[in-house]
């Protein structure tokens, strides 16, 4: 029997389709994408002219074992750290911010069926340009100092977010020598970083995995062809510089009718990749990525945000700890 819904829907004549995201976490694609002012290559696999979307290879071997490595981050409590006082005797009245943040990264590594979580690294930090700044010692742990040239605008969350992509890079290495030490090959792994592979890129093996839209870095005439990919099929690969270089390719995921950039993922490697090895990569991304798409049911961010990388933000929160109680620790350090 058809819905009423689905009658009226009918009647009107209008077709829509629904973004499978929890509007919670905005959107997988920004409506109005901006303008992209990045330096761009299309011929690298293809001439521009020849461009059209690209199928997943059946006989591209999947590797023996896939790496997910994502971090997370957590501001716990702001702060005012007050200067020295005045040579007169006098309170001074000045002092400089500065942020408590907890965070944590991890490698969740699949072989064949199985997934486990090999490596995780967790910190707490006070982030200030303040000189007078020392390590905050609470009931709950200790934030190390963490200096900053800088307090202006962005400068603290950006020096916390270097700090992260540090330890990113810490857990792949372990990873990876835990993988060696077992006995698995070395040669036949891929490392699967959630978000860009800006400054990660020396990472042997490794793709960047960017799940939401906020630019638009192709041409009209080829910027439309994303919305055609169908599941599993590719973009030729593209050359795209910014402050930095890499390889660059569009990919829609599996996923069921939707919105036109349903399912779609940009993924990228290494600039200073020959050509043969950047288009294996790409074909490797094909055969990989999508068996490890999440779906509506389980995941609010399907099809993009992969099982793996969802199981490991949930145990990499659990290990930040509860929120409330260093916000209530640095409270009490605060008032000793």
């Amino acid at each position: 029997m058809t819905s009423p819904v689905t009658q009226l829907v009918a009647a009107d004549g209008m077709r829509f389709s629904v973004d499978t995201w929890d509007p919670t976490y905005g959107t997988s694609a920004d409506t109005d994408l901006r303008e992209s002012t990045a330096r761009v290559v299309f011929d690298v696999e293809l001439p521009a002219a020849s461009w059209h979307p690209i199928d997943a290879e059946s006989a591209i071997a999947t590797p023996t074992s896939v790496l997910f490595v994502d971090g997370i981050r957590r501001v716990d409590a702001r702060l005012w750290i007050d200067e020295l006082p005045a040579t007169n005797g006098t309170a001074a009245t000045s002092a400089a911010p500065g942020i408590c943040a907890s965070y944590a990264a991890g490698v969740i590594c699949c072989i064949g069926s199985s997934a486990r979580l090999t490596a995780t690294e967790v910190r707490r930090s006070l982030f200030t340009a303040s000189a007078h700044a020392a390590d905050v010692h609470t009931h709950a742990g200790r934030y190390l100092v963490q200096l900053t040239a800088s307090d202006d605008g962005d400068a603290l969350p950006l020096a916390l977010q270097r700090q992260l992509g540090e330890i990113e890079v810490t857990t792949a290495v372990a990873a990876r020598a835990a993988l060696a030490n077992a006995g698995v090959p070395e040669d036949d792994d891929l490392l699967v970083i959630d978000g860009p592979l800006r400054g990660r890129q020396h990472l042997p093996r490794a793709i960047g995995f960017i799940k939401s839209h906020r630019a638009e870095y192709l041409p009209p005439e080829l910027h439309a062809m994303i919305g055609t990919l169908g599941p599993g099929q590719r973009t030729p690969i593209f050359l795209m510089g910014t402050s930095w270089d890499r390889h660059a390719w569009y990919l829609r995921l599996p996923c069921g009718p939707g919105a036109p950039w349903a399912g779609i993922v940009r993924v990228e490697c290494s600039a200073d990749l020959p050509t043969t090895l950047a288009i294996a990569l790409a074909n490797q991304s094909q055969t990989t990525l999508c068996r490890y798409a999440s779906t509506e049911y389980k995941d609010k961010r399907a099809p993009q945000n992969l099982y793996p990388i969802g199981g490991l933000e949930r145990q990499l929160r659990r290990r930040l700890g509860d929120p409330a109680l260093l916000y209530r620790a640095l409270r009490k350090a605060a008032a000793l």
